[in-house]
C-alpha cells in the first residue's frame, strides 16, 4: 500500500515526459523533412533547367550548321545515314550536358515524337544510355515543342526545351534526371534524426526517472510526517525542505498545519483543564449550600440571615454556571453555522439595553456604565440578538478586568458608510504580547487571573461580527485603557409597513 501511489506517480510522470518528448519529435519531423524534400527536388529541378539553359546554344550550333530541314522522312538508308551524322555531331555537347547534369540526354526529331512507341521506334536522333525510350519522355517532349517545360514525375526530372533551325522547329532536347541524391539526402537526415530522435526519448526517459525519484523520495518523506503526526501527534518530527518549489511549499505548509495542531492542542488541554476547574468549583459551592441549609433545616435552627446569604451565593454560582453554559451554546453554534439575519438595527437602541442590564453589576462594583447615545438614529446591518451579544461580551470583560470604581463608557456612532459600537474602560490595557492573542479560543490573558471563563468570549464576539459583514477590533496602547470596536455596515431605517398591514399586525 505504502509503494503503490509513488510507483503510479512515477510511471506517469515518465510517461508523461517521453510522451511530450515523443510528440515534439514527430511534429518537429513532419514539419522539417517533407519540406526538405520538396525544396531539394525544386533545386534539383532549378539546377537541370539552368544546365540545360546553359547548353542550348551547343545544341543550336549543331542544327544549324547540318540544317535539319534536309531530312529524310522515311526510315530507309538515306534516314539512318542522315542519323548516324546527327548522332556523331550532338555526341559532344550531350556528354557535356550529361557530365554537368548527371542527367540523361535525349535529342528528339520533331516528326517521329507523336508517333507510338509500341508500334515502332521511335525515330531520336540521340539518347546518351542508348536504352529503350522511357513512355514519360515523350510527353514532356510533344509539350515540349510548344516552349521549354519542366516536369516532376516522383523522384524524376524532366527538362524539354525546343530546338530551331531557319525558324523552324526542328527537335527537341530532353533531359531526365533521376533525384536521387535528393532521395538519399533526405533518407540520411531521416536516419539521422531517428537516431537523435531515439537518443532524445533515451534522455528523457532517464530525466523522468531522475526527476520523479527525487519528487517521490520528497514526497514520500513529507507522506511520512503525515502518518506520523497522525499516530504520534503534533509533536512528530517533520522534515525541513527549503526548497522554492511546490513540494517546498507542500512541506512549510504541512509545517504551519503542524504548528496550528500544536496550538490547538495546547489550546484543548487548557480548556479541559480550565472547564474541568470553572464547572467544578460553582457545582462544589452549591452542593455545600445545598447540604448546610438542608442541615439547618432539619435541626430546626435555620437562620434566616445566613440561609439568604446562602441563597445569594447559590444564586451568583448558578448565574456563574449559566454564563459558562452561554458561551459553549454560542461556541457549538458558530462550529455549527447556524444562519445570522441581515436586517437595520437601530444600534443605540441596543447600547442603551444592554447597558442597562449591567447597571446593577456595575453598582455592585462601585462603577458605572456610562451610556453615549447618538443624536439621531444610527442603524446597522446585522442579527439584532448578535450584536447585543457582542456588546454583553465586551462590557462583561470591561466591569471584569477594568479598575474598580473606574467609569465604562459604550457608545454608538455612524460615519463614512459604517456603524461603530465602542466599549471603552480606564485600566492598564492590554500588554503588546497578548494583542494578537486576545481574539483566539480558549486564550486567558495574564490579568485573568483566577476570574471565571473559557477565554471564549472574544473569539465569540470577533466570529459573530465577521459573520454579520463587520469587524471586532481593539485600541489598546497600554496606558490610556483599553477600547474595543465593533464596526458594522450601515443601513437604512426600514419603511413603515402599509396602513391596513400595521391594522392586521395591531389585531
Amino acid at each position: 500500500m505504502r509503494g503503490r501511489l509513488p510507483a503510479g506517480l512515477r510511471w506517469r510522470l515518465l510517461l508523461a515526459l517521453v510522451a511530450t518528448s515523443a510528440v515534439t519529435l514527430g511534429v518537429t519531423a513532419l514539419v522539417v523533412l517533407p519540406p526538405m524534400q520538396e525544396r531539394l527536388h525544386d533545386q534539383s529541378a532549378d539546377s537541370l533547367e539552368q544546365s540545360v539553359s546553359t547548353a542550348l546554344p551547343n545544341f543550336q550550333a549543331v542544327f544549324d550548321r547540318l540544317d535539319a530541314k534536309k531530312q529524310p522522312t522515311q526510315y530507309d538508308d538515306t534516314f539512318r545515314e542522315w542519323q548516324d551524322t546527327y548522332q556523331n555531331a550532338l555526341i559532344a555537347p550531350s556528354n557535356e550536358l550529361s557530365l554537368q547534369s548527371d542527367a540523361r540526354v535525349m535529342v528528339l526529331d520533331d516528326n517521329t515524337i507523336p508517333g507510338d512507341p509500341a508500334e515502332s521506334p521511335p525515330g531520336f536522333l540521340y539518347d546518351s544510355e542508348f536504352t529503350p525510350l522511357p513512355r514519360r519522355a515523350l510527353p514532356v517532349a510533344y509539350a515540349g515543342m510548344d516552349g521549354p517545360v519542366t516536369e516532376l514525375d516522383g523522384d524524376i526530372v524532366l527538362v524539354a526545351t525546343p530546338l530551331y533551325t531557319r525558324d523552324s522547329l526542328t527537335a527537341v532536347l530532353v533531359a531526365e534526371r533521376e533525384l536521387s541524391e535528393a532521395a538519399a539526402l533526405v533518407d540520411q537526415v531521416r536516419d539521422r534524426f531517428l537516431i537523435a530522435a531515439a537518443l532524445g526519448l533515451l534522455i528523457a526517459a532517464l530525466l523522468a526517472i531522475a526527476l520523479s525519484s527525487t519528487l517521490l523520495r520528497r514526497l514520500g518523506r513529507l507522506r511520512a510526517a503525515a502518518l506520523r503526526i497522525t499516530k504520534e501527534g503534533p509533536e512528530a518530527q517533520t522534515p525541513h525542505d527549503d526548497r522554492r518549489d511546490e513540494v517546498g511549499d507542500l512541506a512549510r505548509a504541512l509545517a504551519r498545519m503542524q504548528e496550528e495542531l500544536r496550538r490547538q492542542e495546547t489550546a484543548r488541554r487548557a480548556f479541559v483543564s480550565t472547564a474541568s476547574h470553572e464547572l467544578r468549583t460553582p457545582l462544589t459551592m452549591l452542593q455545600g449550600t445545598m447540604e448546610l441549609l438542608e442541615e439547618d433545616i432539619r435541626s430546626g435552627r435555620l437562620d434566616e440571615l445566613e440561609a439568604l446569604r446562602q441563597v445569594s451565593e447559590a444564586r451568583t454560582q448558578l448565574n456563574r454556571l449559566g454564563a459558562l453554559s452561554g458561551e459553549l451554546l454560542d461556541l457549538s453554534r458558530l462550529d455549527a453555522a447556524v444562519p445570522l439575519r441581515s436586517e437595520p438595527v437601530e444600534l443605540g437602541e441596543i447600547v442603551r439595553a444592554v447597558a442597562a442590564e449591567f447597571e446593577l453589576r456595575a453598582r455592585e462594583g462601585l462603577t458605572s456604565v456610562a451610556a453615549i447615545l447618538p443624536d439621531g438614529p444610527c442603524w446597522g446591518r446585522g442579527d439584532p440578538d448578535a450584536v447585543a451579544r457582542v456588546v454583553r461580551i465586551l462590557l462583561d470583560n470591561a466591569l471584569r478586568y477594568g479598575p474598580r470604581g473606574a467609569p465604562v463608557r459604550v457608545e454608538a456612532h455612524s460615519g463614512a458608510g459604517r456603524a461603530v459600537i465602542t466599549v471603552a474602560d480606564e485600566g492598564g490595557g492590554i500588554p503588546p504580547e497578548e494583542r494578537d492573542r486576545i481574539f483566539e479560543r480558549f486564550h486567558r490573558g495574564a490579568a485573568a487571573g483566577s476570574s471565571g471563563g473559557f477565554g471564549l468570549g472574544l473569539a465569540i464576539g470577533r466570529e459573530l461580527a465577521r459573520r454579520m459583514g463587520g469587524e471586532l477590533d481593539v485600541d489598546a496602547d497600554g496606558t490610556q485603557g483599553t477600547r474595543f470596536a465593533l464596526t458594522l455596515r450601515t443601513a437604512h431605517a426600514p419603511a413603515d409597513p402599509p396602513r391596513g398591514e400595521r391594522d392586521r399586525v395591531s389585531a
